[in-house]
């Protein structure tokens, strides 16, 4: 990892550049940059931590923002902030039990679903619509395996949080986006707190992607 060229270096930060704006508009990122670490001839594992880096520095820039607009409901979204954060680390520790054979097999088969998710989705509007499911069922069947899959790996774990606060929770666009990224925001940074005491992160890397 130390001996990636600075070429390299500058084409992931431009990827990051590129799946930043993509996130910005639709969600999915992770789907650019986590192939272009692995093509870039990172392993596995610190491919998912180091993408954790630039994930959780744009979600929490982006918290920033919805939080001086008055737009997080905070009573709500704190709890699902913690549950998210407590198994997206479990996501991350659950990584550490495959073998990188393991790990570079599953995650092409991942990618490909969530690519076939997003072209698969419809669009929604910003109404509300009513609630499938109460906030303390939500918070315990619904929020865990998906906070799982993003500590696990990732990509398009942001637009699954936004399918369900929509389908199940019955939340309009507009409120559906600020309780996504505190949700996001949980278990990147779960995740990430289990890759960085595991010496998984490629700390330089990460952060030139995160700031690009």
């Amino acid at each position: 990892m130390s001996g990636l060229e600075w070429d390299t270096i500058a084409l992931l930060t431009g990827t990051a550049f590129l799946a930043g704006f993509i996130d910005s508009i639709a969600g999915g990122g992770g789907l650019l940059t986590v192939p272009a670490l692995l093509i870039a001839g990172v392993d596995p594992v610190t491919a998912v931590a180091t993408n954790k880096v630039q994930g959780t520095l744009s979600i929490f820039s982006a918290l920033v923002t919805y939080g001086r607009k008055g737009l997080i409901e905070w009573r709500a979204s704190v709890p699902m902030g913690i549950v998210a954060l407590i198994f997206g680390g479990c996501g991350a520790l659950l990584i550490q039990f495959f073998s990188k054979e393991v790990i570079a097999a599953l995650i092409p088969i991942l990618l490909i679903s969530v690519a076939l998710y997003f072209g698969l989705m419809r669009g929604v509007g910003d109404a509300d619509r009513r609630a499938r499911l109460s906030l303390p069922v939500f918070l315990s069947l619904v929020i865990p395996p998906l906070a799982l899959y993003d500590g696990f790996l990732g990509p398009g774990a942001g637009s699954f949080y936004a399918a369900v606060l929509i389908g199940l929770l019955g939340l309009g666009i507009t409120r559906m986006t600020a309780m996504a990224k505190v949700l996001n925001g949980g278990s990147n940074l779960g995740s990430l707190i289990v890759y960085s005491i595991a010496g998984a992160v490629h700390w330089p890397l990460g952060l030139a992607m995160g700031l690009a």
